[in-house]
């Protein structure tokens, strides 16, 4: 059975992973406490903070994005957390939030809607918190919250952690956390950042660090998966050729354009309204009569694969993830094959 080709692999995470990311997990092992491995480390340091636009130190770690989520509520929450809910993932992290032990307050907005500034305001004058926590590009529903109006919005607020869900946004749109003022904010590699499965990252302010000197039960750290370091090595170099991250953001950002073009000359309607999308997952309405599996099924055979709908959304709606490697001209052929099976 022949491999797929490169390039039609389209789930919301993971992503398509390009050849030469791969090739580089072939290299031989090297000890994780060898001045070989330091040097590996320090060679991709300067790269990963360009990536998170930060003057600080990025934190790497053998886990899902969702072992960075408990990370973030056991090093930032002190006792009651705002969990800000709008979608499947920020369900996790409130769940996550209580999981842990601590107490969660809850500000819930309908599936496909985003939190704006002002009903966190709200929200945090009726009730004391010492933590947010939000999910920036929320995969389930293809929302893209405003998180620069929410940071400042917390920061009126004295002691109030922010912490971000970055995992569809980071490396496919912007994200500043130096510049908006971020406490902790973590991705996944097997998203915008083209990855393998199997590593999470994330940058915490000082606020965050001081913060987690204070608190009990902050976890364990692991012998790294240093395969994937060595892809990771290999994808930060790509980006730099490509131009930095910002010429990443740009090339999602057309991506994301492209879909609402297309959608909207085809009357297929979006789940998050306009300036609330995210640049790296689209997720859209199947007309009625159809079924998301009728539209995901016929391409599986075709070689191409999609996301249907997560969750609540899972039959109504099919989900687009044009992130990491993706390029323009690819989404252009899948949006010509899933026009004919929505004909």
């Amino acid at each position: 059975m022949s491999e797929p080709a490169f390039g039609r692999f389209f789930l919301p995470g993971p992503t398509d992973v390009h050849p030469e990311v791969l090739a580089a997990m072939q290299r031989p092992m090297i000890g994780h406490r060898s001045g070989a491995m330091e040097q590996l480390l320090a060679g991709i340091a300067p790269g990963l903070a360009r990536l998170f636009r930060t003057s600080g130190s990025v934190l790497v770690g053998t886990a899902s994005a969702t072992g960075f989520m408990e990370l973030a509520v056991r090093n930032g929450v002190r006792r009651r957390a705002l969990s800000l809910v709008n979608g499947a993932f920020s369900e996790r992290f409130a769940r996550i939030v209580g999981a842990c032990g601590k107490e969660c307050i809850r500000l819930d907005v309908p599936l496909g809607c985003a939190i704006e500034a002002d009903m966190l305001r709200d929200a945090l004058r009726r009730t004391p918190v010492d933590a947010v926590t939000l999910v920036h590009s929320e995969t389930s529903t293809g929302v893209l919250q405003d998180v620069e109006a929410l940071a400042a919005a917390a920061r009126e607020f004295d002691d109030v952690l922010l912490l971000v869900d970055a995992v569809t946004s980071l490396a496919g749109s912007p994200v500043e956390p130096d510049r908006w003022g971020l406490d902790f904010t973590f991705t996944g590699s097997q998203k915008a950042l083209a990855l393998p499965p199997g590593l999470a990252l994330g940058v915490a302010s000082e606020r965050m660090r001081a913060r987690a000197k204070t608190l009990p039960a902050r976890g364990q750290t692991n012998t790294p998966a240093i395969s994937l370091f060595y892809a990771l090595q290999v994808q930060l170099a790509r980006i730099e050729r490509e131009g930095g991250v910002e010429a990443r953001w740009a090339r999602h950002d057309a991506m994301r354009r492209r879909v609402e073009e297309w959608s909207a000359a085809r009357d297929v309607a979006y789940v998050p309204r306009e300036g609330r999308r995210s640049w790296t997952v689209s997720c859209l309405k199947v007309p009625e009569g159809k079924t998301a599996q009728d539209v995901v099924a016929p391409l599986k055979q075709q070689g191409w694969t999609i996301g249907a709908g997560y969750g609540a959304l899972k039959d109504s709606t099919i989900r687009i993830g044009h992130m990491g490697d993706h390029t323009v001209d690819g989404l252009e052929e899948l949006l010509g094959l899933i026009q004919r099976s929505l004909s």
